[in-house]
């Protein structure tokens, strides 16, 4: 296979003129979306140069306890991200969200670190990073859906799920359609993912290991695996916090504490 081909600043500058084309394409059609765009390719071109040298850095170190900060802050942004896109809110949302970000992405990260590549150690930058950035992309989005979901429901059905406590059913037998639905809306986008990969959409992970040189069949065998990652920390994101909001929102005595959950 051909070694990767090195981009210069030269070919980045370059690469501008196609923003540079959005750009002329909005003042034609007076979208009006000139200044975004010019925002967002600047934040574009910053941001992932700073986490370019910052990787560099932290791959260079190979210590567990930047591996451990780095990691922290990259679920820190993605609580925010996947809390702010609700509609509704609830005490503790955030820290809920945090540990279910946490943990569901630690747990897949290990396991296709450790036992499907099979790497040592199981939390080597070079590898643990980028699998956390992918999850924490995918499952924010997951979590977010499932959330609003859930507290949607909660609120719009506020009556009739004390009307069944009322009558004798537990707050797990009144609660089970809604956790059953957001569990299912937070993981669809993922499933719909799985469906069209390889025929309508070929993954960026795939397609930069090709453009990198790699053998495709290669590049396909780490996108499953990237995949099925993907779908288990969705998933398991998902339960994880549909389980812990239903514990807060539910109190000892059977009832529906409706009064926690709040408009942003």
């Amino acid at each position: 296979m051909n070694s990767v081909q090195h981009i210069g600043v030269g070919q980045l500058a370059f690469a501008t003129l196609l923003i540079v084309f959005c750009g002329v394409i909005s003042m034609m059609l007076q979208l009006k979306l000139e200044k975004q765009l010019a925002i967002g390719a600047v934040r574009t071109i910053l941001q992932l140069l700073i986490v370019g040298y910052v990787l560099k850095f932290v791959f260079k170190m190979e210590s567990p306890y930047i591996v451990v900060l780095l990691t922290l802050v990259m679920v820190g942004f993605a609580t925010q991200a996947a809390v702010g896109r609700s509609k509704l809110a609830y005490p503790g949302i955030k820290m809920q969200s945090f540990l279910t970000l946490t943990a569901s992405g630690l747990l897949t990260s290990f396991v296709v670190t450790s036992a499907v590549v099979q790497v040592h150690p199981w939390y080597g930058p070079q590898y643990l990073i980028p699998l956390m950035g992918m999850i924490l992309g995918n499952s924010l989005t997951g979590i977010s859906i499932a959330l609003d979901q859930l507290l949607t429901d909660l609120t719009d059905r506020a009556n009739l799920i004390e009307m069944e406590l009322a009558h004798g059913a537990s707050a797990w037998e009144a609660a089970r359609a809604p956790l059953h639905d957001a569990v299912r809306r937070g993981m669809i986008p993922t499933i719909n993912g799985m469906m069209v990969v390889g025929i309508v959409s070929l993954p960026g992970m795939m397609t930069g290991q090709i453009l990198a040189g790699s053998d495709p069949v290669e590049a396909v065998k780490y996108q499953i695996v990237v995949m099925f990652m993907l779908s288990a920390a969705t998933a398991l994101g998902c339960m994880m916090i549909t389980l812990l909001a239903y514990r807060k929102l539910f109190n000892d005595r059977q009832q529906l504490e409706r009064g926690l959950i709040t408009k942003r």
